[in-house]
């Protein structure tokens, strides 16, 4: 497993870079983020993924580790590959690719060219409990929780398919049932299809 790359890069297109680690120069599949900080001529680190098949050897690269084992993660998902993961470290943060799994943000994960409705409720399903810590906003609120709950768990179960009247009788309900500081936002919403499910 090639983990990471250092050396100079000598060249980039519009998908890769190639750069030369001990006169060898690899090719590394880059997302336009990651292109973007590299310079040709200049001194490079990447944190590399390196995706095996049948007729191919593909190494991916990442400006950090952080974004690398996001990578890895998302293709433990049922019909994730490789160049879907890449596509939604293209569009998101790794931090906003974490938020909007926790939150059940499906909105946000269909922005990904590539992933339609059932393609985001399927990764918020298998990845949601491995995802790791959510970071905290810049108020200082973490993104699972806080009083902008129940727009969340109202636009989660539009994306799950509710109408928008059956989402906010759901929220109600659900809001009657919170004493104090609410639950993270996926327990709340889970209460939520739970209360759905009766009714359909």
């Amino acid at each position: 497993m090639i983990a990471s790359v250092r050396g100079t890069v000598t060249a980039t297109g519009p998908d890769h870079a190639v750069v030369e680690v001990g006169g060898v120069g690899l090719a590394v599949h880059c997302a336009p983020g990651t292109l973007a900080d590299l310079r040709v001529g200049q001194p490079a680190r990447l944190a590399t993924s390196l995706v095996v098949r049948e007729d191919s050897l593909t190494l991916y690269g990442f400006a950090d580790d952080d974004a690398k084992q996001l990578f890895e993660l998302l293709q433990t998902a049922s019909g994730v590959g490789p160049r879907l993961a890449q596509a939604v470290l293209a569009v998101h943060t790794p931090d906003a690719v974490r938020k909007a799994i926790a939150n059940a943000d499906t909105a946000a994960l269909t922005r990904v060219p590539g992933i339609g409705k059932k393609g985001a409720e399927r990764l918020v399903l298998e990845l949601r409990d491995r995802i790791g810590p959510v970071p905290v906003g810049a108020d200082g609120s973490a993104g699972v929780t806080g009083g902008a709950w129940p727009e969340q768990v109202r636009q989660a179960l539009v994306g799950l398919g509710w109408t928008a009247g059956q989402a906010d009788q759901a929220v109600a309900a659900v809001a009657e049932t919170v004493d104090g500081p609410p639950p993270p936002v996926p327990v709340l919403l889970k209460q939520a299809i739970r209360l759905l499910g009766r009714t359909r």
